[in-house]
């Protein structure tokens, strides 16, 4: 059986609350009534010596003297309520201050023998003879060495426990609206806490469920505040994800449907011999060029694969930027003569090594020079320029071409990512490049930005680290 929280909160409240009262009730009283028995004791014994200075100045009482004595501690006893007997050595009581219940002339020794060579007696009726259970100090009168008399003081025990229960109840009273105040706490605390917590519990369920729509209430407190926040956030980066990946299963398939829709179409032509068969050649050579570009498409989406499942492995080593640059330039020779492209070479230094890896710096160069080459307008010119800032290798690709409309040019990283100039002019294109070659540089914890102005031209600036001798 599932129990709620705040079943376990109330459950937890009342055996806490139940067992503090138990406890109070039975060991806390029990420790009362022997801190208030110890304080008695004391006083008793106080007393008892108060009583000996200056009522029993002489050892020897004359009937006289008893009788105001008898009188003097009658008053005591009405407003200590403590008995006072005084005591022969032979155990005769001569004087007793209890008016009602007077014992004089017994004798304690036929009651209890060794009752007055104790100091202390707890909870004790003399066997009988006193009324009441009483809490007993013995006192002893001495005058030249010798005992002419003991006070006996007496306690009612019952007095002792009522003190010690109006103590407890006073706790308890007071633990009781110390509870009532912890329990609107708690509540308090439910309402600030559970409440929220069921209401983000509910959010996450319906994100999971694909509701990102879903709006949360408003939650107070700063803590459950941030956490709201943050599930928010969450069902924000998830939304992003699901548009995300119905954009990439869309881009995908089209990205391939198209070549294969292609492929099948030209294929078939063939083989039914709608194409004749000295046009096999022409059409041989699309099959191939779609082939090729399914291929670049692939590579590009499991070397990303790569890159998010294991990161990007990198082979450091040194060499020579602008001498890598030469090399890279070297492949586009053809496509610039066809659209009659100049490259432009603007090297600060002759030479300037970096340590990186080299394979992926050229792969970097490959996507940013053939973006510029796509996007160039013919006739025109390609600049690459490297100089040294910083500690720093600068590396620029600008062209002269159609350039990133304004809303579009934080886009350009985007994975598929194509503008509709792009599309039309050269469907080659997988919309990944640019993709790979921001994970590339920012694997190597370098930056790389881009500036575009529509109808102008764009450049693509990154950095790459100088080598350290």
């Amino acid at each position: 059986m599932k129990i709620s929280l705040k079943l376990r909160f109330l459950v937890s409240y009342i055996i806490m609350t139940a067992a503090s009262l138990i406890l109070i009730n039975t060991y806390g009283g029990h420790l009362m009534y022997n801190k208030l028995e110890s304080n008695i004791r004391i006083q008793l014994y106080n007393e008892a010596e108060t009583i000996s200075r200056n009522y029993l100045t002489s050892a020897y009482m004359v009937s006289s003297s008893i009788l105001t004595l008898r009188k003097q501690f009658a008053s005591i006893q009405k407003a200590t309520d403590i008995r006072i007997l005084i005591v022969k050595p032979d155990g005769n009581i001569i004087i007793d201050s209890d008016i009602t219940q007077n014992i004089e002339g017994i004798n304690l020794s036929n009651y209890d023998l060794n009752f007055l060579s104790n100091q202390t007696v707890s909870d004790t009726d003399l066997n009988g003879l006193l009324t009441l259970k009483s809490l007993a100090v013995i006192y002893p009168v001495t005058a030249s060495l010798e005992t002419q008399a003991y006070i006996v003081l007496a306690h009612p025990i019952i007095l002792i426990k009522e003190e010690a229960i109006q103590y407890i109840n006073t706790i308890v009273i007071c633990y009781i609206i110390l509870s009532a105040i912890l329990l609107a706490l708690m509540l308090g605390l439910y309402f600030q806490t559970i409440i929220p917590i069921k209401t983000m519990t509910k959010a996450s369920k319906e994100y999971a469920n694909g509701h990102f729509d879903y709006t949360i209430s408003k939650i107070s407190g700063n803590e459950m505040s941030e956490l709201a926040g943050a599930i928010r956030y969450m069902a924000y980066k998830m939304s992003d994800m699901n548009d995300y990946q119905k954009k990439f299963i869309a881009n995908v398939s089209h990205d391939f449907r198209s070549p294969l829709t292609s492929i099948k179409g030209y294929t078939e032509a063939m083989l039914d011999e709608t194409i004749p068969l000295e046009m096999h050649s022409k059409y041989l050579d699309i099959i191939l060029f779609e082939t090729e570009r399914l291929e670049k498409l692939t590579g590009n989406l499991l070397e990303l694969s790569q890159f998010e499942n294991n990161g990007i492995h990198m082979d450091i080593s040194t060499f020579d930027i602008n001498y890598e640059i030469r090399r890279c330039l070297a492949t586009f020779e053809q496509r610039c003569t066809a659209k009659q492209i100049s490259l432009e070479l603007i090297f600060d230094k002759k030479k300037l090594f970096t340590d990186a890896d080299q394979s992926k710096i050229e792969q970097v160069i490959q996507n940013l020079v053939d973006n510029a080459i796509k996007f160039s307008n013919q006739n025109s010119v390609i600049e690459i320029h490297t100089n040294e800032h910083n500690q720093k290798i600068f590396i620029s690709i600008k062209d002269h071409g159609i350039g990133i409309p304004k809303d579009n040019i934080k886009k350009v990283w985007d994975r598929f990512y194509k503008s509709d100039l792009s599309r039309g002019k050269d469907k080659k294109g997988t919309g990944l490049g640019l993709s790979i070659t921001k994970e590339i540089i920012e694997a190597h914890g370098e930056n790389i930005n881009v500036i575009s102005t529509e109808g102008v031209g764009t450049e693509f600036i990154f950095t790459l680290p100088v080598h350290k001798n």
